[in-house]
């Protein structure tokens, strides 16, 4: 991180109209909003919570948490107080983003008690995207990796989990980029660092901190298969958010639905989904979760218990844009601030694999921030772009 004499940018917020974070509270989350009530039947007193949640984050005040929440010193440790009374728009947007989630939640009834206690309002979205008929050609292309090289084979998994649902494997078992290939997004690639650092030791832990459900999951579940199944590394935990969170994100629930997908598949995924069961059941892969995983903060933040946790891992892979802005801070960093300096306080070696859906922007070169730069801000959110970011 910046030195104590070198002050650190500004934290991104939504107050200006029209930015990225302004839009995602005034044009994102009133569809989002939307789409949860079409999702379930959810009676009045949910409908009506709901609504009030949007008219608050839209053109109100940040509001307190309900009475008697569980997790209300947990919130007050991560500044609630600090935040309460502010335009949603002038609060850290990563602070209020999270906290939207938490008070959705809330609204519809997650936390109990009553009958809605534990339904994931995200459900029918998530589920309907797993059963996709789409999942079983991205699936079926796992049968061509045998005509490729171990070296090709560990580059197609890698690239497949970092581009998530936006590409599958097929893009590399094509014999090479074709037209519209998502790798010529790819910004920054230390791919080559990654696989260097998981040979440089004896093999180790390996742990994924996951980032969305459903199309996303399945490539890391099989990026985790191929580091055991190829003895890179020695165990694994998938670590996931332990209540629902930013719409898609992978819960435990999300998890065991990936891994079954995988293993009811023919061919070479289900022979994926039946490793992952034997090393889910004799404990070389473990899910894990930590209530800090949907806290509001950086990671640089994390408590002791999470952070003496990950310090025993050989290589951590960070995935997806929540995540990496958690990872880096969430602020307005030039394009080209060091990525190891910004992740020097992670306590263990660390991949970050991810898409450009936010603000935040670190560790490209100087030749590629300004051309990018020059065809305007939209490069930062459009999904279009990628990095493979490491420090060993």
């Amino acid at each position: 991180m910046p030195s104590q004499s070198e002050p650190a940018a500004p934290v991104i917020t939504g107050g200006e109209p029209g930015s990225f974070p302004w839009r995602v509270f005034h044009e994102r989350h009133p569809v989002l909003l939307r789409q949860v009530l079409d999702g379930l039947p959810y009676g009045p007193e949910q409908r009506r919570a709901v609504e009030r949640l949007l008219a608050e984050s839209t053109g109100g005040v940040i509001g307190p948490l309900e009475d008697g929440a569980r997790d209300a010193a947990a919130w007050d440790a991560w500044g609630l107080g600090d935040q309460l009374g502010l335009r949603w728009t002038d609060a850290p947007f990563l602070w209020a983003e999270s906290y939207f989630y938490r008070r959705l939640l809330a609204a519809v009834g997650w936390f109990g008690p009553g009958p809605w206690q534990g339904v994931d309002p995200f459900g029918p979205v998530k589920a309907a995207e797993l059963g996709s008929p789409a999942v079983d050609e991205e699936l079926a292309a796992l049968d061509g990796l045998g005509t490729l090289t171990d070296a090709q084979q560990d580059d197609a998994l890698l690239r497949s989990a970092l581009w998530g649902n936006r590409a599958d494997l097929s893009f590399r078992l094509t014999g090479g980029p074709a037209s519209g290939d998502p790798r010529t997004g790819l910004l920054c690639d230390d791919g080559a660092r990654f696989w260097a650092a998981l040979r440089s030791g004896p093999p180790g832990r390996l742990a994924l901190i996951a980032d969305n459900a459903g199309r996303e999951l399945l490539p890391d579940l099989v990026l985790i298969d191929r580091l055991l199944s190829t003895g890179r590394a020695s165990s694994a935990h998938l670590y996931v958010k332990p209540q629902p969170y930013y719409v898609s994100d992978a819960t435990t629930a999300d998890a065991v639905a990936a891994a079954e997908r995988l293993l009811h598949a023919p061919g070479a995924a289900g022979a994926v989904g039946q490793r992952l069961r034997e090393a889910l059941t004799s404990g070389a892969l473990e899910i894990r979760t930590h209530p800090f995983l949907c806290a509001p903060l950086p990671f640089d933040a994390m408590p002791g218990d999470l952070r003496a946790e990950l310090s025993s891992a050989a290589m951590a892979v960070v995935k997806g844009d929540l995540n990496y802005r958690r990872l880096v801070g969430d602020r307005h960093w030039p394009a080209t601030t060091p990525f190891a300096d910004l992740t020097a306080h992670f306590p263990a070696p660390v991949a970050a694999l991810r898409t450009l859906k936010s603000d935040v922007a670190a560790g490209l070169d100087a030749a590629t921030a300004a051309r990018l730069d020059a065809t305007g801000p939209g490069w930062r959110t459009s999904g279009r772009h990628a990095v493979i970011q490491v420090r060993a």
